[in-house]
This record gives structure tokens, C-alpha cells and sequence, in this order.
């Protein structure tokens, strides 16, 4: 029986953010799909998180790269760049160094490297012509990062053009709902390979998004008062799960 230590590192995908469970917690792809892992093996994994809701790609793998490694990790999953492609001027193939980092130094701790692509959000927002032309190009740039390397494990949600369906979208546009978390949880565990549960894949029910004025009130106008202010969602915020916690098969 071989021992599973899985730890995320990353932003609000990673976090959970728009998948909150009724106590106020946020759950998301990475919980889900640890307890679908231990389920899959039928033996309890150890699982960490250190994401935190908008961190730029380099303050992700400066801040949390190094103490979820310390962990001693079998797996390390990253995802990160969904915030920096949103700001007004980008440099694409910097934030994909990201990812060469991120490998470099899972190469050197031993430890086998989960690769997500961020979901697309991009034609239910605001400049989503923008964002998709520069989610497009990350897209591209990380898979060059990591070609070749067949024993980086890939999840690459930004081509599942599935996902940018309202269904699995919460009300702010730009998180997904527990829909769409629970479909790249599905996602994650096929690529390891395991076969999730069929009805991860599908929405479960459909969730409105909002509209109108009451949508750039509530959502657009907070998000350009953080810019304004160079503030964050994630400032004060710590990691939900900075060692291990353990999951057991249910």
C-alpha cells in the first residue's frame, strides 16, 4: 500500500472560492478530489492545502512552494496565472515560468507534479475578448513548459469548453460553483488514474449568475476597487489546510 501525501499550492481555483459549503468554508476541486483519491485507493491519504484566493502567479510559488514541499509531498498539484492575466499588463511567458519552477524543484524533492490549467471564464466577463486571448496563450506556454514530460500529470480544464457553460459558474462570473469544481475533481482523479463518480462530470443543477447593475455592484465594483487600492481578496488570509489533514475512504 503505497502512501499518498498530496499538497496544493495556488489562488481562489485552488482555494475553493465559489463552491462554499453552508457553514461559510470553502471546499473546491482540491478537497474534493483528495477525497475522491482515498476513496479511489481505499486507504486514507494525507492532504494539505496552501492556496489563498488572489495571489499572483510568482507570489503563489514564492509564498507557498517551498513550505508545502517541506511537507514531504508524494504529489504536488499547481495552478496559478487566472489573476495575472486580468491585470492590465501581462507578460504571459514570465507567469508560465511559474510552472518551470514549480517542476524544477518538485524534480528535486522527488516529487511528482500535478499540473492544472485554470477554467475559462472568459465570455461571461467583462474585456472577455482579453482574457481569452492571454488565457489562451498561458495555456499554450505551460504545455511547452512541461513537453515531453509524460510523468507530469496533466489537467488541463482551459480546453473543456464544457466548463465555460453558466451551469458550473457561481454568481460573480469568475469562480465556479460546486459544479465546476466538481468536474475538475473529476478531472484531477482521471488523470491520475482513477475513474470518478459519473455525476461530478455533470452539473447537478443549474445555478443563475447575476446581472444587470446588481452584478457590476456586487462583483465588477469591489474587483476595480481592489486595483485601485493594490489590495487583495487574499490580503490577511492564511491557508486553510497548511499540514496534513487526513481523508479517509467513505
Amino acid at each position: 500500500m503505497s502512501a499518498v501525501r498530496f499538497v496544493a499550492i495556488g489562488d481562489s481555483f485552488t482555494e475553493g472560492v465559489g463552491d462554499e459549503l453552508p457553514d461559510g468554508r470553502v471546499r473546491g476541486w482540491a478537497d474534493i478530489a483528495a477525497q475522491g483519491w482515498a476513496d479511489a485507493v481505499g486507504h486514507p491519504i494525507q492532504y494539505a492545502n496552501f492556496a489563498i484566493r488572489g495571489k499572483l502567479a510568482w507570489p503563489i510559488v514564492e509564498e507557498q512552494l517551498e513550505p508545502a514541499l517541506e511537507l514531504g509531498p508524494t504529489h504536488l498539484s499547481f495552478n496559478g496565472g487566472g489573476n495575472d492575466v486580468m491585470r492590465p499588463r501581462t507578460d504571459v511567458e514570465h507567469i508560465a515560468d511559474t510552472f518551470s519552477r514549480v517542476l524544477r524543484r518538485c524534480d528535486e524533492q522527488g516529487v511528482t507534479l500535478i499540473v492544472l490549467s485554470g477554467t475559462n471564464p472568459a465570455g461571461q466577463l467583462p474585456m472577455g475578448s482579453l482574457i481569452q486571448r492571454r488565457g489562451d496563450a498561458l495555456s499554450e506556454a505551460v504545455v511547452r513548459r512541461i513537453d515531453g514530460r509524460d510523468d507530469v500529470i496533466r489537467a488541463l480544464n482551459w480546453p473543456d469548453r464544457e466548463l465555460s457553460a453558466g451551469a458550473y459558474w457561481s454568481e460573480d462570473r469568475l469562480h465556479m460553483n460546486a459544479n465546476g469544481h466538481h468536474r475538475v475533481a473529476a478531472r484531477v482523479l482521471n488523470a491520475l488514474g482513477y475513474e470518478p463518480p459519473s455525476e461530478w462530470w455533470a452539473p447537478a443543477e443549474r445555478v443563475a449568475g447575476g446581472s444587470g447593475f446588481a452584478y457590476y455592484r456586487q462583483h465588477v465594483g469591489p474587483w476595480v476597487k481592489r486595483r485601485i487600492t493594490r489590495t487583495s481578496s487574499g490580503d490577511g488570509r492564511t491557508a486553510k489546510y497548511p499540514t496534513w489533514v487526513e481523508r479517509v475512504p467513505q
